[in-house]
């Protein structure tokens, strides 16, 4: 190695180790970010059809729940695409799991309909009086149309989030 690389190594590792800098005065190495306080407490699922519809409904989506504006509301979220364009839809969070239906958590009107748009999407939320669940097991229904509620054309669990 000539000469003047020797020296240029030299001084960039002495200027990446410079004993004279203080380290009080340095960047923590790991900085705590609080933009989304509720990350580790959201519930989360995705949505799909069920396979008895394949080939006539193909809905794809996902759902959240997460703590309110207060401790006694609970804020749930739903997002669906590849659905019928101008399709209307019942929509619920229940206990229990994908086919094994507990009862509606909170109150059945908290919940309105979603409307599908031109480009088959479409969102939707609901605030619920009730505690943000810690633990237990919950889904996401959607049914077929406010005269067929009971026939699910999407179905998603929710994880509840990592401790």
């Amino acid at each position: 190695m000539n000469q003047s690389r020797c020296l240029a190594l030299t001084a960039v590792l002495l200027a990446s180790c410079n004993p004279f800098r203080s380290p009080i005065k340095q960047r923590p190495v790991v900085e705590v970010s609080t933009a989304d306080v509720n990350a580790n407490a959201r519930w989360n699922g995705s949505l799909t059809s069920p396979l008895s519809l394949l080939g006539a409904v193909q809905m794809k989506g996902s759902a959240s729940m997460t703590p309110g504006s207060n401790m006694s509301k609970t804020a749930v979220n739903l997002s669906l695409s590849n659905a019928s364009p101008g399709g209307v839809h019942p929509w619920q969070v229940h206990r229990g799991q994908c086919g094994a239906d507990d009862g509606v958590f909170g109150p059945a009107d908290a919940y309105h309909a979603i409307k599908i748009d031109d480009e088959g999407r479409a969102s939707a939320s609901a605030t619920l009086p009730l505690s943000m669940p810690t633990t237990g097991l919950y889904y996401v229904s959607v049914g077929a149309s406010a005269a067929n509620a009971e026939t699910i054309v999407a179905c998603g669990n929710l994880a509840p989030p990592a401790r």
